[in-house]
């Protein structure tokens, strides 16, 4: 697609991010597999399912623009899948606790991808005056800045403490 203009680097976006959250799932799944706290795992369990909102969310915008949500590839989520597997799956760990640790990293750097995609696309739509686009985009950043704080809550409320000790 030739980007002329805001509107197209929007949905350019929109597929984008939907191809960022589509390729996050698998990785969030494993990672909620080997997950040794049950908080975590019941915790990366929501955030797939936040995740799976989000891409229904961003399917329904794309067609509502008559775009096809799966337009796009994005590179910068691949790399980032690819990195959690390696140091949060592949890693050779000693403790539990410290991969636990690797995988709360690893998930907060998928997700503060997602919140930067989030934020520039509401801005779009709202810059468009896509107001309905706007609200929706605006749930679906709030909702995955909510799953970064509770991972942040999990690390700080004892799986960090339990990785130094380990």
């Amino acid at each position: 697609m030739t980007m002329n203009s805001l509107k197209d680097l929007y949905l350019d976006q929109l597929q984008d991010l939907y191809s960022a959250c589509k390729q996050s799932m698998p990785v969030v799944t494993e990672m909620g597999r080997v997950a040794k706290s049950r908080e975590l795992a019941e915790a990366l369990i929501a955030g797939n399912e936040g995740i799976a909102r989000g891409m229904e969310h961003l399917a329904t915008l794309c067609s509502q623009h008559g775009v096809d949500p799966t337009g796009e590839h994005c590179k910068g989520m691949e790399g980032l899948v690819t990195e959690a597997r390696k140091h949060a799956l592949q890693a050779d760990f000693g403790d539990d606790d410290v991969r636990d640790a690797a995988i709360i990293t690893q998930y907060q750097r998928l997700t503060h991808y997602a919140i930067a995609g989030y934020g520039c696309v509401r801005s779009f739509a709202n810059r468009l005056d896509l107001d309905a686009d706007g609200g929706v985009l605006q749930e679906c950043l709030e909702s995955t800045r909510d799953g970064d704080k509770h991972m942040t809550r999990i690390a700080e409320g004892g799986v960090n403490q339990k990785a130094a000790n380990g």
